[in-house]
Formats: structure tokens, sequence, C-alpha cells
């Protein structure tokens, strides 16, 4: 009874917020993985266009468009990932070190994060433009005026896997400060104390960095990852933005997910294609949630 007193109060407050979570979260994802077992036909044939069960998910992986999009999902996230955690680190370490103005660089390195996506997908839609030689503009027009003509590109319109590396480039631009600042807060969390300490020890300022200050950051850098990576996974706006919504070139499974829905009118193999995406999203996270609660577990202790 003594339980049920201190319990009932804070359970009945966030009551709420369970029953909220719970039916349109967790039950539209039930509805979802039901909806991708469904067994469909098409009205008009009458052929069966969904066989149902896990078949539905076999189909969808040995599809060639689908197997396509998801080569391109790699692409896109090694290099958005690697470029974003490149860049921001290396503005993390030029302000941690203390420069004049930090403030104006750090306000112009973060005012990226607070562009949405659409509305940068259609500033770099123009900038990534493929249009060469005298009709073009953006970033090929800029190297015709700087008399580097042999730098432009088609860009994510390439057929090649460049089209999703250079897709990642608007991506990187808008999450690099945001990356900068996770590691500036890391750097700025260690003690002084123990980098007066290294230089005592004598310790360059290489060394002071590869063996107390970067290992300390480690977590901060292993969250960056996960952040980056689930977001890069379920990216829609910015290639939507960009390519537009027919883009074969640069198709990720959840830009494909839209033409299954609409155009093709297949809700079961977008269910299924969402249910995948889900899982992958869940291989990156789970383990890095069960990682932090272990953590905070031996920290406590």
């Amino acid at each position: 009874m003594r339980r049920l007193r201190n319990w009932g109060p804070p359970l009945l407050l966030v009551s709420p917020s369970i029953i909220l979570v719970g039916i349109f979260v967790y039950g539209l994802i039930g509805v979802n993985v039901a909806t991708s077992l469904a067994t469909t036909t098409d009205r008009i044939t009458g052929r069966v266009t969904n066989p149902g069960g896990l078949a539905n998910y076999g189909n969808l992986l040995t599809d060639d468009r689908y197997q396509h999009a998801l080569w391109n999902l790699l692409v896109l996230t090694v290099v958005f990932m690697t470029g974003t955690m490149v860049f921001g680190l290396l503005w993390s370490v030029l302000l941690e070190r203390g420069v004049a103005g930090e403030g104006v660089f750090r306000s112009i390195y973060l005012f990226p994060m607070a562009i949405s996506f659409v509305a940068a997908g259609v500033a770099w839609r123009w900038l990534l433009s493929p249009a060469k030689d005298d009709q073009a503009i953006g970033l090929n027009q800029l190297f015709v005026n700087l008399g580097v003509p042999w730098l432009q590109s088609s860009w994510w319109s390439s057929d090649s896997s460049f089209n999703m590396a250079a897709m990642a480039i608007p991506a990187i631009w808008q999450l690099s400060g945001y990356i900068m600042a996770l590691f500036l807060a890391g750097f700025r969390g260690i003690s002084a104390d123990q980098r007066e300490a290294a230089r005592v020890d004598g310790a360059t300022e290489w060394q002071l960095y590869r063996h107390v200050l970067f290992p300390q950051v480690s977590p901060v850098a292993l969250s960056a990852l996960i952040i980056l990576g689930h977001m890069s996974m379920k990216m829609f706006d910015l290639i939507y933005s960009i390519a537009g919504a027919n883009s074969y070139t640069a198709e990720v499974p959840a830009t494909f997910m839209w033409i299954q829905l609409f155009p093709q009118s297949n809700p079961t193999g977008a269910a299924a294609n969402a249910t995948i995406i889900l899982a992958i999203v869940a291989v990156v996270v789970i383990p890095y949630l069960i990682y932090t609660n272990r953590t905070e577990k031996d920290g406590r202790a």
C-alpha cells in the first residue's frame, strides 16, 4: 500500500504521455508491421501484387530498384558521417584552442542547422545544378568563372556512385556545426589541470590531444555517430527537395517508399520498406542505448 502511494501520483501524472506514446508510436508501428504482411491483389487485373507474410520482404529485398536504393543509402551514409565528423572535429579543435571572434565563428558554423532541410535543399538544388559550360549555373558556373571548367560535375544526377556522395555535401554543410558544438562541449568539460599536467610532463600539443583529450571525448564521438547514422538512414526531405519525386539516380529507401505509397499505390510494399528502415535504425540505436545504460549503472556503482 505504501509503495502504491509512492508510485501512484507520479504514474498518474505521466499516464497521458504513456497512453499517447503507446497508441501513436508503438500502436502505429504494430499497424505498419501488420500491413507489411498483408496479401494484396491488383483491383483491375486481379494479379497478386504482394503474396503476404515474409514473402513481401523477400520480394522487396530482391527487387533491383530497392537494392539500388540500399546501395545509394550506404554511399550517402558513409560520406555524410565521415565528412560531418571530420569537419565538426576540425572546427571544434580550432575553436577550442581560442581563436579571435570565437562567438562569430560559432554562430556561422551553427547557422545552417537552423535552416530546414527543405529550404536548404531548394538552395542546394541550384548550387548542384548538372548544367555545364554555357548553360552552367551554381557551382559549375563558379568553376567556369574561376577558369577551372574541368571541375564541373553532373553532381547528384550522375549515374555513378558519386551522385550520392554529392548529395551528402548539403547534409555535411548543414550538420557539421552541430557536431562541432558537441565536440566543443566535450573539450570544454575537460579540466585545465589535466592539460597543464600533460604539458608539464613534456607532452606536445599533438600528444596532448591524442592521449588526453581525444580519449575523453570518445563518448561524444559515439553519440554523434549514432545521431548522424540514424538521420542519414531516414533522410527524405533533403533528397526530395534536390532530386525531385521520381529521381532513380538519387533514390534511397525513404524516397522509394514515397513512390511505393503514392504513384504505385502499394501501401503493403511501402509498409515493408518502412519496417526494414526501422529495423536498420534499431540495429544501430539499440546497442548504443544498452551501452549507455550499462555505463550509467557502472558509474552509479
